[in-house]
């Protein structure tokens, strides 16, 4: 039997320039992913950051050791999200520094155990096996679960008509389907409220346990 709770997908692009090739192949993974997890019978929604947007947060934080209060915030969806789509320019044939950048700001095991679909985005071909000997290890070093396509577009990628049957469609809808079938396997992710008293005193507690009974005293 398939859980119908709601997954939550996390979308990190890294690209620089608005509009940017990297935004539009992490779109695409979403936009792929939801059907796919549509097909299985799971509802799905999807944040996406732009890390171009936090990019002087970023360094404020690799700085001082501190987020400031936008940046926390989408750190805190990024990490509590069921899965990740992670999209990287590449550059001297490895990810980008800001890309790099909000990793090194990330606690090294909050992303331990999720699911992640990776992506990149290049100007030439030449750097296609960037996903396999860049990417994919740092995010093995983080524990996370990389599903085995990365998809990986070059400025060619981008010429002509997309119809569902050009080479990357075919690798986006393959690696959707893999991403969907990890994120199904994974139990959801609990929702916590950090203004729910049961947050902190425990389920069916209240401030009269957590005190030890002293206001029937």
């Amino acid at each position: 039997m398939v859980d119908s709770s709601p997954r939550r997908v996390a979308v990190v692009s890294a690209g620089l320039s608005h509009p940017s090739s990297t935004r539009i192949l992490a779109d695409r993974l979403a936009h792929a992913t939801l059907e796919r997890l549509g097909e299985r019978g799971m509802p799905a929604e999807v944040d996406t950051f732009e890390l171009r947007d936090h990019a002087h947060e970023i360094t404020d934080n690799l700085l001082t050791g501190f987020a400031p209060p936008k940046l926390e915030t989408m750190v805190n969806a990024v990490v509590s999200a069921d899965a990740l789509i992670a999209v990287t320019p590449i550059f001297s044939t490895s990810y980008s520094g800001l890309f790099k950048s909000f990793i090194d700001v990330l606690d090294p095991d909050a992303l331990a155990g999720k699911p992640v679909l990776i992506g990149a985005n290049a100007g030439t071909v030449r750097h296609s096996l960037a996903i396999d000997y860049a990417i994919r290890p740092l995010f093995a070093y983080l524990h996370t679960q990389p599903v085995s396509t990365g998809v990986f577009a070059a400025s060619s990628d981008w010429g002509g008509a997309d119809d569902g049957s050009s080479p990357l469609s075919e690798r986006i809808a393959r690696a959707a389907a893999e991403f969907a079938d990890a994120i199904g396997a994974r139990p959801v992710v609990s929702r916590i409220d950090p203004f729910d008293p049961a947050a902190y005193l425990g389920r069916g507690r209240s401030f009269d346990d957590l005190l030890g009974g002293l206001s029937r005293d």
